[in-house]
């Protein structure tokens, strides 16, 4: 049997194997970032998985690289993922909520005219930034960043307890843990690096201060609930969105020693230079392997063969598929049956209705029968 089907003891939640399905954002909360019954009946479908993590989930209003990315601000939000995270608990299933602020990667048009906020102001590299609106004929597409302007220390403070209250949210929704998006470039990761941030408060300068934004939003997030639930995603040579660390191994090696004392639930790694066809994957396990003792969950262009030995190996104790994900909503019983995976159509990945999102049909289904899209599949 493949080591990816063996259970696993995440903190004490158990899960029926080693297979995550990695955050990917799918951009369809149109009433302002609330979660719809299309997104129950997505993450019900794959509910299988040993641990879901969700889309990125903006945690304040200053938050938005992607239009119609839901968020955990508002008690409406809260309500509205209510029946998300019932409908993934029916099917025997576990979701975390990815707690997420953009940061300096967003634009004026979808931030109501504010600017976005940022560790320095840094705005030389706009054209590099992943922001992306729906037009009004519907299609999604990028759109350019405005600039940034740096947060005063207070405002560095709120947003602290931003996150603090998006946990406490994400618990009344019915979540069953989160997991703090460091990663890809947006706020937590732009504070890490010294290129984009140049402050001289203590969130700036050294590593340590420049760590000391991560490090208090987990104390915060560690007042409401047990950090037994709560993960952390990093992407440690992520060229996405251009943060351009100048001492990566060093940066991360801090990192992960930090977060192991912690005593966080998992680091989840991501190796998104990966989807490009550039992988640093051995790298980012020779720099946090040493250093994080906890549960190591790996995510970049893994195939099922390769993840089986990265569990079998040790260097991994979980893996996170993304892509695999969007088009095969039955991953787990195709890995266990040696199933040939699916390739997911070029449309629907963000924006949209059913189409691309809800519509792929499990394994074994009668060839062109539709899906049905107005309940949970059974």
């Amino acid at each position: 049997m493949s080591s990816l089907l063996t259970p696993y003891d995440l903190s004490g939640l158990a899960l029926p194997n080693r297979i995550a399905m990695a955050p990917m954002t799918r951009a369809r909360a149109p009433h302002h970032g609330e979660a719809t019954a299309l997104m129950a009946q997505y993450y019900a479908q794959r509910a299988s998985a040993g641990l879901l993590i969700s889309e990125a989930t903006n945690v304040s209003p200053h938050s938005a690289a992607f239009e119609l990315a839901p968020g955990l601000v508002t008690d409406t939000q809260v309500q509205a993922w209510k029946p998300v995270t019932d409908a993934v608990h029916a099917k025997h299933g576990r979701l975390f909520a990815q707690l997420w602020h953009s940061g300096r990667v967003s634009s004026m048009a979808l931030l109501d005219g504010n600017q976005p906020l940022s560790p320095s102001g840094l705005n030389d590299d706009l054209e590099q930034l992943q922001v992306w609106g729906q037009l009004q004929n519907g299609y999604y597409t990028k759109i350019h960043a405005t600039p940034s302007r740096a947060m005063t220390t207070d405002e560095v403070i709120q947003a602290i307890a931003e996150y603090r209250r998006a946990a406490v949210n994400a618990l009344a929704a019915g979540f069953d843990g989160v997991e703090i998006h460091a990663a890809n470039g947006y706020l937590l990761h732009q504070f890490l690096s010294s290129t984009t941030n140049t402050r001289d408060d203590r969130f700036g300068g050294s590593l340590a201060n420049r760590a000391r934004f991560l490090a208090e939003v987990i104390k915060a997030v560690g007042e409401v609930m047990p950090l037994a639930k709560v993960g952390v995603r990093v992407s440690p040579y992520a060229g996405y969105n251009n943060v351009r660390d100048a001492d990566p191994d060093g940066t991360y090696a801090y990192v992960a020693r930090m977060l192991d004392e912690a005593g966080i639930a998992y680091l989840h790694a991501a190796d998104t230079n990966g989807w490009s066809g550039q992988p640093d994957l051995p790298r980012m396990i020779e720099t946090l392997r040493p250093a994080f003792k906890g549960t190591l969950m790996l995510n970049g262009s893994i195939t099922p063969s390769a993840a089986d030995r990265l569990i079998a190996t040790g260097d991994a104790d979980l893996v996170a598929f993304g892509r695999a994900y969007i088009a095969n909503p039955d991953l787990v019983e195709r890995i266990a049956g040696n199933v040939e995976l699916a390739a997911p159509r070029p449309v629907g990945w963000y924006g949209g209705d059913n189409v691309g999102y809800v519509d792929y049909p499990p394994h074994g289904a009668p060839a062109g029968e539709p899906v049905r899209t107005d309940a949970l599949s059974s």
